[in-house]
């Protein structure tokens, strides 16, 4: 492992499964799991510890109330604030998340100013530009997971729907992470087979209904919080792909500067994650469906950026 430190700030659901995976995986030699609730990351981290010899994995997992152990982290992973509940849109969660991401990241820059920032608080793109904002880092080290996450679902329903393996579903899901997001149907094969020619219309047009519906649809099952293994998962892929150097093409939400016509703004579009974090972004041709539903969503964005500083003036 090159990777000596990864720190997990929030200890709830989303962040101890990312340590979990984190250290299963072995990406570095010590996780470290930081929350402000006295004894719940301490606890978690040792139970998680414990399992190691189970497991077969040597990173060690420590858990903290402050950030002396986070110190020279390589890569941070943000989950704290405040998770949806029934009837909550995203966008409810401005306000609060807002101030707990900015504390957050005002400590990452103090303890770790080397570090890259991989953001999976909602609202997603803008708390990322929170975090950017706040750290002062550049853009290729303050990266947003939205975007592995919604693709995830959405191959993951069409696996359902065509009765096939998740492995040969390739899809690309891009825009902001809510009910605007644009998943791409003419991006989307099952082993090089376009979907258009595996299912009608209709059927392609519920499956995006489903996957913009995502994580809403959990959230009405579980009635006390929201998705956490996929996330989780999604946010460790992306460590994966930088710790590795992989330079994997996922979709991120990644702060534009003129890709896709756009600027100053976080939102979801493909990118390379590799060593240092964002080394590149791939600007991908669009009809002009595709066009209009991304310039809605870009639209949605910063409207909710506009809420936020509306709400802090």
């Amino acid at each position: 492992m090159s990777v000596k430190k990864i720190t997990v700030v929030g200890a709830g659901h989303v962040g101890a499964t990312c340590s979990q995976l984190l250290a299963q995986q072995e990406l570095a030699r010590e996780v470290i799991l930081v929350d402000i609730a006295e004894g719940i990351p301490q606890g978690k981290a040792l139970d998680q510890w414990e399992s190691a010899p189970i497991l077969g994995c040597d990173s060690r997992v420590i858990g903290t109330n402050g950030y002396e152990e986070a110190a020279g982290s390589d890569i941070f992973i943000v989950t704290a604030g405040i998770a949806r509940k029934p009837g909550m849109s995203r966008d409810d969660l401005l306000k609060i998340n807002a101030g707990v991401v900015r504390s957050v990241c005002g400590e990452i820059k103090n303890v770790a100013p080397d570090s890259i920032v991989i953001v999976v608080t909602n609202p997603l793109d803008v708390m990322a530009q929170v975090a950017l904002e706040t750290t002062g880092f550049p853009r290729e080290r303050v990266i947003g997971m939205a975007g592995v996450l919604d693709t995830a679902r959405y191959r993951s329903f069409i696996a359902l729907e065509l009765d096939v393996s998740i492995e040969d579903i390739q899809a690309l899901v891009l825009g902001g992470h809510g009910d605007t997001m644009v998943p791409l149907a003419s991006y989307t094969s099952v082993s090089g087979i376009p979907l258009t020619q595996l299912l009608a219309q209709d059927r392609i047009d519920a499956l995006v209904e489903r996957t913009r519906k995502g994580g809403g649809e959990i959230v009405a099952f579980l009635k006390t919080g929201s998705a956490y293994y996929a996330p989780a998962a999604a946010a460790v892929q992306m460590a994966e792909a930088i710790v590795k150097d992989k330079k994997r093409i996922l979709p991120c939400a990644a702060w534009l500067q003129g890709e896709y016509g756009m600027n100053d703004m976080y939102l979801g579009v493909p990118c390379m994650l590799g060593e240092g974090g964002l080394q590149r972004i791939f600007e991908v041709e669009l009809d002009a469906d595709e066009k209009a539903a991304l310039a809605s969503s870009a639209e949605h964005v910063r409207s909710t950026v506009a809420a936020l500083k509306a709400l802090e003036a």
